[in-house]
């Protein structure tokens, strides 16, 4: 399995995994010509995407799929929810390319197993994913104003995981932004914090994962060593050393680490 992060953080999310016979999008959420731009770095031509997995109706993980998929005729795959909401702003879909999932029930894309999961979200029917193929297993949760058993239990026994640390609580509460939008974020159905990202991450120690991704970087209330810092010393507060997982973080204009798993 490969996995990248093309982009990651509030102003706009797409990653990249290519397993089983397909390579795919999760999200597309800044301009497709971006997109391309940024697969073409890691050698994928964006005529060779097989699917576009969309999470949620937000505009920064849908910005891109309507014109890609009408250019390279790339399937859209999305809860009957998320079309409903999306369809005004991704345009038409040709039908072909139409896929709809049901949310917490698992299919296939040729070789790859794929599940999507409920996340708490304010958003129609926001998910996660879970990919399964010949052994390895990929994860991806952001968009998640809260972690809950349930979806520990989702990414468990993860290979990579790709979690949301979207803000620092302190940088939230003491910046700009207008009361509301910060109960919102700060809400069960906002973002994540650094803090609970680590804790996260704690929770699911001594299983095989061993990589953690953190995305979903705020630009205004996050920083990337900030984000970094805070997981890795809710490692260490439970004497779970820095070598056990390594710890990355996927950045906001530009694409990051690739990440290769063996099947």
């Amino acid at each position: 399995m490969r996995f990248c992060a093309l982009y990651s953080g509030s102003s706009g999310n797409s990653l990249f995994l290519e397993a089983g016979g397909v390579r795919l999008l999760v999200d597309a959420g800044v301009a497709g010509r971006a997109v391309g731009s940024a697969l073409g770095q890691i050698g994928v031509s964006p005529d060779t995407i097989g699917a576009i997995l969309v999470t949620h109706e937000h505009i920064d993980h849908i910005k891109g799929v309507g014109v890609l998929s009408r250019r390279y005729n790339i399937p859209v795959y999305a809860n009957a929810k998320t079309w409903e909401a999306m369809q005004e702003q991704v345009g038409t879909i040709a039908p072909s390319c139409t896929r709809i999932f049901e949310t917490d029930r698992d299919f296939y894309i040729k070789g790859l197993n794929v599940l999507p999961f409920k996340t708490p979200h304010d958003a129609a029917e926001s998910v996660g994913f879970v990919f399964n193929c010949r052994g390895a297993r990929i994860s991806t949760m952001t968009d998640v104003g809260h972690v809950t058993g349930r979806l520990l239990s989702a990414v468990s026994d993860s290979d990579l995981l790709f979690i949301e640390a979207n803000h620092d609580v302190d940088m939230l509460r003491a910046g700009s932004y207008p009361y509301l939008l910060k109960r919102r974020i700060l809400g069960d159905n906002g973002h994540l914090s650094n803090e609970a990202a680590g804790k996260a991450v704690v929770k699911l120690f001594g299983q095989r994962m061993r990589n953690v991704m953190l995305g979903h970087l705020s630009r205004e209330n996050n920083m990337e060593e900030l984000a970094l810092e805070t997981v890795r010393c809710e490692l260490r507060a439970q004497d779970i050393p820095d070598g056990e997982i390594a710890v990355s973080v996927a950045h906001r204009d530009r694409i990051s680490e690739l990440f290769n798993i063996e099947e």
